[in-house]
């Protein structure tokens, strides 16, 4: 077993306080920053998932976020970003309870990254993801387009792939008016990742829809297509 301050231990460890300061000042939210860099972050994640069981990579998980250290939480989303978990509602339940508190695009991105394998697992899932598209945090919001890019990449999906797609493109409608950059420029991301698999669905969403998004997002949401 792995006790959380062993391993805040290993990443203080490897701080670097001039590093901390500039990403303090990069990700402007605020909590302590060790100045840790992700590769290194990912090699000790890597190495404690080895030593551990699921209950108790969940319990390091758990306390590593809960300590609000930048590094930390990162560290915390990679113990829990691996494609086959079983079981794994345990995992998915920790992950989502994360959401609420995001507040910086780097912790909610490996976080959500974290998620994206639990919602392929389980598409099920989506239902909950769903509920989070009228939080008050725009975070949240983001979130649910984050952590489904996954139906963005299939080539030849399934029906059942297509309809979570089609889900996800009627969630993107919804958010659509939101004026929050994050929400809009996370749209974008969406059908631009989209457009590199189905053109077309890319194509009929901005064709119905395309108008109510920001200009900067209409342009990045299309930028493959006009290539």
């Amino acid at each position: 077993m792995i006790r959380v301050a062993d391993a805040l231990a290993a990443l203080e460890a490897r701080a670097d306080p001039e590093k901390a300061a500039e990403m303090a000042a990069y990700h402007k939210a605020a909590r302590p920053y060790l100045g840790v860099a992700n590769p290194q972050i990912d090699a000790l994640a890597k190495a404690w998932r080895k030593e551990v069981t699921l209950d108790e990579r969940l319990a390091l998980a758990a306390g590593l976020w809960d300590t609000d250290i930048h590094e930390a939480r990162i560290a915390a989303a990679k113990l829990l970003t691996q494609a086959r978990i079983r079981p794994d509602d345990a995992v998915w339940a920790l992950i989502a309870s994360w959401v609420p508190s995001f507040d910086a695009w780097a912790i909610a991105d490996h976080a959500s990254i974290a998620g994206q394998k639990r919602l392929v697992a389980n598409p099920a899932r989506l239902d909950q993801v769903e509920t989070w598209l009228t939080h008050e945090n725009f975070w949240v919001r983001r979130a649910a387009l984050v952590m489904t890019l996954p139906w963005t990449k299939q080539n030849h999906p399934k029906p059942e792939e297509l309809h979570a797609r089609d889900k996800v493109l009627d969630w993107c409608a919804r958010l659509a008016p939101d004026r929050e950059w994050f929400i809009q420029k996370a749209i974008a991301w969406w059908l631009r990742e989209l457009s590199k698999h189905d053109a077309d669905r890319t194509r009929a969403w901005l064709a119905a829809h395309g108008e109510t998004l920001k200009p900067f997002a209409r342009k990045e949401a299309a930028r493959h297509l006009m290539e």
